[in-house]
């Protein structure tokens, strides 16, 4: 197996960063792990249990810290459970997650099982959104809601490795200028807290192996088959996928879908938990703004 990070150092620095920052964040919130055929999942909850359940999916390198600033929003109107991707640079069993593999969907059903959870609003980023949607596919009756920032699966995969090798060669500085590719600029003021979450990312992608993941696009009729209320939010400078792809093939096999469109946003959008909101308070909403 494949380390996670590139050293056991880095490894060790990054997971208690992560683990004090969690311990640092305003919102009461509880974590467990959930046993799967896989190894167990480090999960996050917060908001009122008694509240509608809403489920997160992170990006590749990354890990649940990367939700929450959202999560703090949404947590005052769902029970937001994030999820540790195993395989991924988290709490989670060190197991590589093969997305398109019949044991992920497994892996999902047994966290959602143990969470007690039967049906859920689903929310993922980039991989993240490839395994929502692979889910709301394969199970629709345990999807009730569909957010989609930035998708692997839908529009073509950039060959951005490519343009992004040199970087590589470049140590530290070019492994900042790959992740300033794709992320944009930090912009605005941000609190003492946001500084030290942006912080653990950027470390976490600067000691984590790249993982090259190719993921197939689904099929006309795989996407023409969800019937559950879609919203996608896709940036029109995204380096990894054809953003606009993506946008012209939702718009012809998910009508209904909610799409956002923002055109100077990169492949991490953020400031985007208000609209994410509005559109799960209001599953009929339908249209593109």
């Amino acid at each position: 197996m494949t380390p996670i990070f590139r050293t056991r150092d880095a490894e060790r620095l990054a997971l208690a960063r992560y683990r004090d920052l969690l311990d640092e964040w305003p919102v009461p919130h509880s974590h467990c792990m959930v046993p799967s055929g896989i190894g167990e999942t480090f999960v996050l909850s917060c908001g009122p249990s008694d509240r509608p359940p809403l489920v997160l999916l992170h990006g590749a390198q990354a890990n649940a810290a990367s939700w929450l600033a959202d999560a703090a929003t949404w947590a005052r109107h769902f029970r937001v459970h994030i999820l540790d991707m195993p395989g991924q640079p988290g709490l989670s069993a060190p197991s590589r997650l093969v997305p398109t593999s019949h044991a992920a969907l497994c892996w999902l059903d047994d966290v959602m099982d143990g969470l007690g959870v039967v049906n859920a609003s689903f929310a993922g980023i980039s991989l993240g959104g490839w395994m929502a949607l692979s889910y709301a596919v394969s199970r629709p009756g345990r999807v009730a809601q569909l957010v989609l920032i930035s998708p692997a699966g839908i529009g073509r995969q950039r060959a951005f490795l490519l343009k992004a090798w040199p970087c590589l060669l470049l140590g530290q500085w070019g492994l900042r200028r790959i992740r300033r590719m794709v992320i944009g600029p930090v912009a605005g003021t941000l609190s003492p807290f946001h500084v030290k979450l942006a912080s653990l990312m950027e470390y976490i992608g600067l000691h984590a192996r790249i993982q090259p993941i190719v993921l197939p696009r689904f099929s006309d009729a795989a996407l023409g088959s969800l019937a559950m209320p879609v919203m996608a939010v896709l940036g029109g400078k995204d380096v990894l996928l054809d953003s606009a792809h993506t946008r012209v093939r939702l718009e012809r096999c998910v009508p209904h879908a909610c799409i956002h469109w923002r055109p100077e946003a990169f492949h991490f959008i953020t400031r985007e938990a208000e609209t994410i909101q509005a559109f799960l308070l209001a599953p009929d909403a339908r249209g593109t703004p």
